[in-house]
């Protein structure tokens, strides 16, 4: 879309006011080209808010969902909700959630979508319908310059390790530790942190071995060359849309499969270094 652009010799309130009448004009003719070009795929009865896509999302895991310093939302799921938006030709709109809020609210009608990717689970897919579509894996990261190279999940024997509190990651490390004393090797000394920004940070510092994240985190730090991505892809386990409504999951499922031809999904979650969810597209849940 061009510009607005108006004279200078309008006063500063006469030249708001044409402003917003030029940008209420062009809201208009884009919105009547839309209308005419593209239909709704979910009749508003099944919607939260009449033409609008209303989606739950947890900005607080840059690079997956996070907030900018301007308070945009960005992020490999923040893109992803959109072109779902876009296809569905409804308006979209993110509420910012807490994990522990997010079914509840789904349930309660607040929102259309969970896009937090929620890991699918037998329980969950009792009550919601669910649609895989990335590999949430573990990755370990060091020190540019560290001592002994990780190269194995058995080289972490005897380390400090550093992970964010009550995540998968965390589950993963503890499973760990109780392999490597069954079979008498030493234990991790697992460092808990609130956030993966204060995970680095301790590695940053010095005082851990190894941090323990997701590929896409572990990836970006690497990217900016400030750790090593040491190993990747560990214990993948499948991240998804989730939905209350089967009809709101139908419709997504069918432009998620579009993405798939097309090859958008690929390519996106191929940007952020994010595997695949085995099986393709198609919706879990109740009676599927």
């Amino acid at each position: 879309m061009a510009p607005i652009t108006l004279p200078t010799s309008l006063s500063r309130s006469a030249r708001r006011a044409a402003t917003l009448a030029a940008a209420a004009a062009v809201c208009l003719t884009a919105g009547l080209a839309r209308a005419e070009t593209c239909q709704p795929k979910i009749a508003d009865s099944h919607l939260v808010k009449p033409g609008t896509f209303v989606m739950a999302t947890s900005p607080t895991l840059p690079p997956m969902a996070y907030a900018d310093q301007k308070g945009v939302l960005k992020g490999l799921r923040i893109e992803l909700g959109y072109e779902v938006a876009k296809r569905l030709c409804l308006k979209p709109e993110y509420i910012s959630a807490e994990y522990a809020a997010m079914i509840p609210g789904l349930q309660g009608k607040r929102w259309d979508m969970i896009n937090a990717g929620l890991f699918v689970t037998p329980e969950r897919t009792k009550i919601l319908y669910m649609i895989p579509y990335e590999n949430l894996a573990i990755s370990i990261s060091t020190a540019v310059k560290s001592g002994a190279p990780i190269t194995k999940l058995d080289d972490l024997s005897g380390k400090a390790v550093s992970t964010d509190i009550g995540g998968y990651a965390e589950k993963k490390m503890r499973d760990l530790n109780k392999d490597f004393e069954a079979r008498g090797l030493k234990p991790m000394t697992i460092n808990l942190f609130d956030g993966y920004a204060t995970v680095y940070q301790a590695l940053r510092a010095g005082q851990v071995d190894a941090a323990v994240s997701i590929d896409p985190v572990a990836k970006q730090y690497q990217d900016r060359g400030e750790f090593t991505h040491a190993l990747s892809r560990l214990y993948p386990t499948p991240g998804s849309l989730a939905f209350g409504d089967k009809v709101v999951a139908d419709a997504v499922a069918e432009v998620m499969k579009d993405m798939e031809k097309d090859g958008y999904l690929d390519k996106l979650l191929g940007e952020y270094g994010v595997g695949r969810a085995e099986g393709g597209v198609r919706v879990l849940g109740p009676n599927t």
